[in-house]
């Protein structure tokens, strides 16, 4: 969970994208999005943790005249690395094997014959896994017993003493111990609030996504999510779900949100996509977009049907009229006059430009023998427009996919790793303002959060 703040500032420069040439004050509209990262927890990990907590020995019981002067002495060693494997129902099986030294007195009225002997057996458990809505992991572990490999006998000539009786009390005793120590060091150990209040407070913080415009991109997380864990052969599967708001300011730095000291309780899912989806905004200024269409259009000459007939384009601007997107073109030449073409903006995905859409004609001219022409003259520029007119986005979409890409496959923190690639990177949506296009970006992607080596 670290990692959401390294990856999505990374984002956030990416979408801070802007043709803006002046700073007025904007406030632009909140837009909701929801992303998702699927976690894989190896068994290995909790398999080291469980080493790394249970070392040397188990127990050891130094006396002969303790449990009503048993005359015995035993001690248990962990012999080499406990072992997990994946159960069904959400279970594990922690084989633990243990090295055994045990000494027996035999004899009466003070009088013993002392033989030691040593061995080796399987101690096993069962594991249950869950989570908790406060981010913790909980085990519920019980005794599934043991395995001898051959069942200890102490030697005393004529007289053989079976000893495995002794030392199964012992380490059934010892067991119940064994499972709260388990417990207790898996629900101690896998703490994430410290992990997800980092996050979480540093999305407070608005980024400066453009100091040249005076931009800047504000995250406020809303809710947390997440799928039931699932146990599988090798590892442990989860979904982590975010919703939150995205908000880009122009022209005034916005306040941070309030810090938080613990995360809210996050909420079971059992539907969590695996999609990565993320929507923000980057803004396009009318100035510039009229600066493209002069540059496209400006002194463009226009036959109508013979080359005695021409007009020229002599100046052009792009504004706003409520929802839609105006293009007031002035020409001379055979029409001499002023032409409006209103449409709505859409993206064009195979020329990667923002397109006008559904457009409208209008022609605005002194000369009343020229309206004889205005069916020609209106094919021929609305064609135009249609056809040749855009606010390229080809430029951003492919380095912002590049980047996005780089920083979706990094190891941000020791022991976390983000795996994924852009599955879609488009603009969806067009909000128009007196200055500003503002353009509503969807990412999606595919993403994977692998655990391996990390030091809770």
């Amino acid at each position: 969970m670290k990692i959401f703040l390294s990856w999505l500032c990374s984002l956030c420069f990416v979408l801070g994208w802007s043709q803006t040439t002046t700073n007025p004050k904007l406030d632009l509209p909140q837009i909701p999005s929801n992303i998702s990262i699927p976690i894989q927890l190896p068994i290995s990990e909790i398999e080291n943790l469980v080493n790394k907590s249970v070392t040397g020995t188990v127990y050891e019981d130094k006396s002969f005249t303790d449990n009503n002067n048993d005359q015995f002495k035993v001690k248990v060693n962990k012999l080499s690395d406990i072992k997990l494997k994946a159960l069904t129902n959400n279970r594990l099986m922690i084989s633990v094997p243990l090295q055994i030294w045990a000494e027996k007195g035999y004899g009466t009225m003070g009088v013993y014959l002392y033989k030691d002997t040593n061995f080796n057996l399987v101690m096993n458990f069962v594991s249950s896994i869950s989570t908790n809505p406060d981010w913790s992991l909980t085990t519920s572990t019980q005794s599934a017993g043991f395995v001898w490999k051959e069942k200890p006998v102490l030697d005393y000539g004529k007289v053989k003493i079976p000893v495995a009786s002794f030392i199964e009390s012992t380490l059934k005793e010892q067991q119940s111990k064994f499972t709260s120590l388990i417990d207790t060091q898996i629900k101690n150990s896998f703490k994430l609030q410290p992990y997800l209040v980092l996050a979480w407070n540093q999305f407070a913080k608005p980024v400066n996504i453009s100091q040249e415009y005076n931009t800047w991109l504000k995250i406020t997380p809303q809710k947390t999510f997440l799928k039931p864990i699932e146990v599988y052969a090798d590892k442990i599967k989860t979904n982590v779900g975010l919703s939150l708001l995205s908000e880009t300011f122009v022209g005034e730095v916005p306040s941070a949100s309030a810090l938080v000291k613990q995360v809210p309780n996050y909420i079971s899912k059992p539907d969590i996509s695996d999609d990565f989806v993320l929507q923000t905004t980057t803004n396009i200024s009318f100035n510039e977009a009229s600066i493209l269409a002069e540059k496209q259009f400006l002194h463009k000459e226009i036959e109508l049907g013979s080359p005695s007939r021409k007009v020229k384009v002599e100046a052009i601007s792009v504004y706003p009229e409520k929802e839609n997107i105006v293009l007031e073109i002035t020409t001379s030449g055979y029409v001499n006059g002023t032409s409006f073409i209103k449409g709505q903006a859409a993206y064009d995905e195979v020329g990667q430009k923002i397109v006008l859409t559904n457009t409208d004609f209008n022609l605005k001219t002194k000369n009343i023998f020229q309206k004889a022409v205005t069916v020609l003259f209106e094919g021929k520029i609305r064609k135009m427009v249609e056809q040749e007119y855009g606010i390229p986005m080809k430029d951003m979409v492919t380095a912002s996919k590049q980047s996005l890409t780089e920083n979706f496959n990094k190891e941000y923190f020791p022991g976390l790793k983000l795996s994924g690639q852009v599955v879609d990177f488009k603009p969806s949506k067009f909000i128009l303002t007196p200055s500003y296009i503002t353009v509503v970006i969807d990412t999606k992607a595919k993403l994977q959060l692998l655990i391996s080596g990390l030091n809770f």
